[in-house]
C-alpha cells in the first residue's frame, strides 16, 4: 500500500484486560475498512499463541487474547511493524445482484425520507440502486450485513423511536449504509424495501448468504415479482444472480 493512499495512522486501545483495539479514525471509509480486513488477515497468517479471537469492524480491529499467556505490551509490539506493509488481499469476494420491492408494506419509511431528503421516491430508488457497494462488516444480527457507502442522499440519522418488530428480509437505511434485516428483530434504521432473499437461513448449508468484502447492487422489481421469486426461493428453486 502506497503511503499517499494509507489511511491515517491507527490508535491502540485497550478494551478491558484481555482486548485490544486498533482503531482508524472516526470516519466510515471504503479504504479503511479494506485496511481493516488486511490487517485482521495479517495477524491471523502470524498465528500468535494468546489471541483468542480477531474481529474486524468498519473502522477497527479488536484482538481477544489471553493476558496470562500474552500481555499487551508484547500484542502490540507484534501488531506495530504490520501496520506499514499491509498487502492488497486477494480476498475472491462475491458480486451479488439483489432484487428488492420499493412499494407498499414493503418499504413504510420510504415517503418519510422522500419528504426529509426532499427527493421523489423514484429518485431514492434509483439512488439505492445506483451503485455497488461493499459490505464493510457482519453484526448485531446472524448475517446482518453493513453496506456503504450509498449516496449523499442517504446521509441520515436513525429513527428518533426505533420499532420494537422489524420483518426478515426488510431493507433499511441510516448513515450512508443500507443492511437487511435477517431475522425478526427491534431496529432504528428507515425502512425502504423488502428483498425475497434470506439473507440467513440456518437450515442452508452455508446460513450465511454474504460476507465482508463482498459487493452488492440492488434492483427495483415491482411486488408481482417478488411474490414470485418468494415463492422460488421457498421452494428451493431460485438462483440468486451473481454480477
Amino acid at each position: 500500500m502506497s503511503p499517499e493512499n494509507s489511511p491515517s495512522s491507527p490508535v491502540f486501545l485497550s478494551a478491558g484486560d484481555t482486548a485490544l483495539v486498533i482503531q482508524y479514525g472516526e470516519v466510515v471509509d471504503v479504504s479503511i475498512n479494506r485496511t481493516v480486513r488486511q490487517l485482521a488477515h495479517a495477524v491471523r497468517q502470524l498465528d500468535i499463541p494468546g489471541i483468542i479471537d480477531i474481529v474486524p469492524t468498519m473502522r477497527s480491529l479488536m484482538i481477544h487474547y489471553d493476558p496470562l499467556s500474552l500481555t499487551k505490551q508484547a500484542l502490540i509490539d507484534v501488531v506495530q511493524p504490520l501496520l506499514s506493509n499491509l498487502e492488497e488481499l486477494e480476498e475472491n469476494n462475491k458480486k451479488w445482484l439483489i432484487p428488492v420491492c420499493y412499494e407498499g408494506e414493503f418499504a413504510p419509511d420510504i415517503d418519510e425520507v422522500s419528504k426529509t431528503t426532499n427527493t421523489t421516491i423514484d429518485e431514492i430508488v434509483r439512488q439505492h440502486t445506483l451503485l455497488e457497494l461493499e459490505v464493510f462488516m457482519m453484526g448485531f444480527l446472524p448475517g446482518f450485513p453493513y453496506i456503504g457507502l450509498l449516496p449523499e442522499v442517504f446521509d441520515l440519522p436513525r429513527r428518533i423511536e426505533p420499532r420494537v418488530y422489524i420483518p426478515p428480509r426488510s431493507i433499511s437505511v441510516a448513515a450512508r449504509q443500507t443492511t437487511i434485516y435477517t431475522i425478526n428483530s427491534p431496529g432504528g434504521w428507515h425502512l425502504i424495501g423488502r428483498t425475497p432473499v434470506d439473507f440467513y437461513d440456518a437450515n442452508r448449508d452455508e446460513p450465511i448468504l454474504v460476507c465482508a468484502g463482498d459487493r452488492i447492487k440492488f434492483k427495483s422489481i415491482p411486488s408481482s415479482e417478488f411474490t414470485e421469486i418468494e415463492k422460488d426461493v421457498k421452494a428451493g428453486n431460485y438462483n440468486l444472480e451473481l454480477e
